[in-house]
């Protein structure tokens, strides 16, 4: 089999659109009903929605207090948006970092799964993106660990990766299996 992978040159929002060009299209050659992405505030979510139609969507936004302690970052004008448009909405603690990030945070050094966070970020924060989500919405019970999935990750905002995976439980976190990459920036 042969396939390409897309790369940018830069990472970030710019690329938000063509990856969902992308993955329109892998998902109609492979037929994949579940997509999850990464949304903090849900537009991205809402711009597969537009240009994907019917497909399964679970948009995975940042856990109360990433940001402002006890507060979640997508306003409930957003999350209102999702529901109408069938797209569900997942706020959960980060899997590849999680109370681990506050050991650190608090006692310094480093523990194993930001190891595997830090390993998968040489592939770009992208990638990461994609692989924590999955296993995120995989443990929310959002998404098969049986079948393929489309996971949409990114920098900062908006999209600039995305892979096709088997999609596993966090404590089965080496069952993940990722199939093909469909796009991500160099940079």
């Amino acid at each position: 089999m042969e396939k390409n992978i897309n790369y940018f040159e830069n990472k970030g929002a710019e690329n938000t659109d063509k990856v969902i060009e992308f993955v329109k299209q892998r998902k109609e050659e492979l037929s994949i009903k579940n997509i999850v992405v990464a949304s903090v505030s849900g537009k991205t979510a809402l711009k597969l929605r537009e240009a994907i139609g019917d497909v399964n969507i679970i948009s995975i936004t940042h856990h109360a207090g990433f940001k402002e302690k006890g507060k979640l970052e997508i306003t409930q004008e957003y999350s209102q948006k999702l529901k109408e448009n069938d797209i569900t909405l997942y706020a959960g603690s980060h899997a590849l970092s999680g109370v681990g990030r506050g050991i650190s945070n608090k006692f310094g050094g480093i523990t194993h799964v930001e190891v595997i966070a830090a390993t998968l970020r040489l592939f770009g924060q992208g990638v990461k993106v994609c692989v924590e989500i999955s296993i995120m919405a995989a443990d929310a019970g959002l998404i098969p660990v049986d079948e393929e999935v489309i996971a949409v990750g990114g920098t900062a905002w908006g999209a600039d990766a995305a892979v096709v995976l088997k999609a596993a439980n966090m404590n089965n976190f080496f069952d993940l299996q990722i199939k093909e990459i469909i796009a991500m920036p160099r940079q």
